[in-house]
């Protein structure tokens, strides 16, 4: 009775340690990377909606690494590291450098995410670490394709700022159940010149151009023309599959701070680190 009494108190006392470590891992808060500057947007203040935003919402921690400089050639020291995502369980990427073409330093943030660190692109992220000729459809696996592959979409120009009319495409999807169409304030509508296989397209903008002064001089019967791209989607990337979210959508402080757009984020958050019900 004694020898069977030993291995059933340390497969009791094993399984207590076990429930007792799963419990605290659950209720530690995600532990969130925002990486924000650059050319174009007012990140000093779009990083603070999103930081209350997304805080407000989820049992969550930001951690917001802010280069105030305006240009398109922004970078960010914390990329100088190999392990510069470590002890993260996600990284917001809101970033405008579009003139930064060190392919090393890319590198290094990509490796990042292959090797299972997932990602939330928001924005002019999309238009970030381009170089080569980025205005055409790149050839995967081709050195100027890599920051567009982990994406998941290559985009590299918009429109005018008019509102943009969000259609959830796949209203099944964990991330966009519940969420009803919207209509943005003035905003940029990303175009798209290649979707990469592994995207799942989420939701489409639409936004109406009519057309300008100069286009109704030359033309008093010109008639406007309907925009439409994804601007919402999600990709595994690399050899983990490592899950990353993204919407180009995010250029104005309003639509930041729209609850619509924070509850948006907030569930590519939940979905690419596991945290999300029914995904």
């Amino acid at each position: 009775m004694k020898k069977l009494l030993a291995p059933l108190v340390l497969l009791a006392f094993a399984t207590g340690l076990y429930l007792v470590q799963a419990a605290d891992q659950a209720a530690k808060p995600l532990r969130v990377l925002v990486v924000a500057g650059g050319c174009c947007h007012e990140y000093d203040k779009q990083h603070l909606a999103l930081k209350e935003g997304i805080e407000a919402r989820i049992d969550a921690e930001l951690t917001v690494v802010l280069n105030r400089n305006t240009s398109t050639e922004t970078t960010f020291e914390i990329y100088n590291s190999d392990d510069w995502a470590k002890g993260y369980d996600v990284v917001i990427h809101d970033e405008c450098s579009s003139n930064v073409t060190d392919q090393p330093y890319v590198e290094r943030i990509l490796n990042a995410h292959r090797n299972g660190t997932p990602a939330v692109n928001l924005h002019c992220a999309m238009h970030s670490y381009r170089w080569g000729n980025f205005r055409e459809p790149v050839e995967a696996g081709a050195s100027n394709a890599a920051w567009y592959e982990m994406i998941g979409l290559q985009s590299i120009a918009h429109g005018p700022q008019l509102p943009i009319e969000v259609t959830y495409s796949s209203s099944n999807h964990a991330i966009t159940q519940g969420l009803e169409p919207w209509t943005t304030i003035n905003e940029e509508l990303y175009n798209n010149i290649r979707v990469f296989d592994g995207t799942t397209a989420l939701a489409t903008g639409k936004q109406r151009i009519e057309p300008n002064e100069k286009q109704l001089r030359d033309n008093p019967n010109a008639q406007g023309k309907v925009a439409t791209a994804v601007v919402v989607w999600t990709n595994e990337y690399g050899p983990k599959k490592t899950k990353v979210f993204s919407t180009s959508l995010g250029h104005n402080n309003e639509t930041v701070a729209d609850p619509r757009y924070l509850d948006l984020v907030v569930r590519g958050i939940q979905w690419a680190t596991g945290s999300l019900a029914n995904q």
